[in-house]
């Protein structure tokens, strides 16, 4: 499955800290938001030094390259491509040149008025480097500067015009912003350390470099932090609050806190609902880790079957065996998983998952587990049928692709050659995470949408 971008912006008032070092450390936290390239971006208050490339923090970053990078406010970003292929001109932070000196931007989400607004700009003499929304979203705010003599203003006004989903951290030679839109589809977190201020986009990535959770960004705020200290602005744009809840089924670490809920309490309920609401006789619950891990756990709390860890995952398989090409799909599953044969031969197994979405990697497992010698497996989900495409930094962009959106719940047991297929409620799901269902984005499971969708956005489908 893909994941949703990783943000991270630190605002230093003396020299405490290596900056791009803990940037390198927090965007480590993120990794697991997307692994396809990794950036870092310094400003040393005159100008704005930027690194980046494909692949996985680690392998972008060097001790060497960590240390030509020196200032006082840093960024940082790891990316997968929902709009734009995976390059590197499309990677991230941006750092561009506008009329009152540099910038740089880091986006996590996706537009749904993309084309509309590349059209205006090239209208207006703008010539795009990249292919992805997030040059749009820097190109409205360079236009929107040029026209007026307030950098927060500019800011409002491009918000504006922006519709979809957009956390961005954005720097200037001298200030540190942090924006999420009026929805607040993704997350965004402020918090300290020692006198440093720092934004993510997961509270994790504030234990790991061991900061003060303070608060969230809200829906339309523009928190700007520079040396006359911490200070908000509101978008006048009503909107309701559309929290993506796939965070809280896949994106997010289990260990990270949004609308005060935590990811790891949330997934645990929504396995004893799922237990409560489909229940099945069986010898043993076995999590697909690492994303089923905690809802197996709830599921075999509430059903009273015990847990086994039936999957081990190989923490170590580079980038290159997650790439969608469809000849490397079935090795790469079992490069990535393997079963303990000893543990589920000859039993009836429950297999439960966050999600499927393609269906074609929980087959393999499925497979593999029956190779191995269990005698039945009984598929749960801990989320209801994907149905609809995401366009709000989700890859689903074509229904199509979406194995719920197109069969009968015996065909997909058929297909994934289980025993027994089960989902979660999208009801059993909202009671987990505890938000009100007004304040969340469901979209993918229920189709409504909480904006008007103006592009086809995307080009490729996560996996699951």
């Amino acid at each position: 499955m893909k994941e949703a971008c990783g943000l991270l912006g630190i605002y230093t008032t003396g020299n405490e800290i290596s900056i791009s070092t803990t940037i390198y450390f927090g965007l480590l936290a993120l990794q697991h938001r997307g692994q396809e390239s990794a950036g870092i971006a310094v400003s040393n208050g005159r100008s704005i030094k930027c690194h980046k490339g494909l692949g996985l923090v680690s392998e972008v970053f060097s001790e060497l390259e960590l240390k030509k990078l020196v200032g006082s406010i840093g960024m940082g970003h790891v990316r997968y491509s929902t709009t734009g292929d995976n390059t590197v001109e499309n990677s991230q932070p941006l750092v561009f040149g506008y009329s009152k000196g540099q910038m740089s931007i880091a986006h996590n989400g996706n537009l749904v008025n993309t084309s509309a607004l590349r059209k205006e700009l090239q209208e207006h003499g703008f010539i795009f480097q990249t292919t992805t929304d997030s040059e749009i979203i820097a190109a409205t705010i360079s236009r929107e500067i040029s026209c007026s003599a307030d950098l927060i203003e500019a800011l409002q006004k491009a918000m504006m015009k922006l519709e979809g989903s957009f956390s961005l951290i954005i720097m200037t030679e001298d200030k540190l912003i942090a924006v999420r839109d009026p929805h607040g589809f993704r997350p965004l977190c402020l918090g300290r350390l020692d006198n440093c201020i720092v934004v993510a986009s997961e509270t994790a990535a504030l234990d790991t470099l061991g900061a003060n959770y303070e608060r969230e960004i809200s829906p339309g705020e523009i928190l700007v932090i520079d040396n006359n200290g911490v200070h908000n602005h509101m978008v006048a744009k009503e909107t309701r609050r559309s929290l993506c809840v796939f965070e809280f089924v896949y994106f997010a670490r289990p260990d990270s806190t949004i609308n005060g809920i935590t990811v790891y309490s949330s997934r645990l309920r929504a396995g004893i609902n799922l237990a409560r609401e489909k229940p099945v006789d069986a010898d043993l619950v076995v999590g697909v880790p690492d994303s089923g891990t905690v809802a197996a756990m709830g599921f075999s709390q509430e059903s009273g079957i015990p847990l086994a860890m039936g999957l081990i995952k190989n923490r170590y398989i580079g980038r290159t065996f997650i790439q969608p090409m469809q000849r490397m799909r079935k090795m790469g599953v079992r490069l990535k998983l393997n079963v303990l044969k000893e543990v589920v031969r000859g039993k009836r197994l429950v297999l439960v998952d966050d999600s499927i979405v393609r269906g074609t990697t929980s087959a393999q497992i499925v497979r593999i587990l029956k190779d191995a010698g269990a005698s039945q497996v009984h598929v749960r989900v801990a989320s209801p049928p994907v149905t609809h495409s995401c366009y709000y930094g989700i890859d689903t962009s074509s229904k199509k692709e979406l194995i719920a959106a197109n069969h009968e719940l015996k065909t997909i047991t058929d297909f994934l050659g289980a025993d027994t297929l089960e989902y979660l409620s999208l009801e059993g799901l909202i009671e987990a995470v505890g938000t009100n269902r007004e304040e969340l984005c469901a979209a993918c499971f229920d189709g409504k949408y909480p904006t008007k969708v103006t592009d086809t956005v995307g080009k490729r489908l996560f996996e699951k």
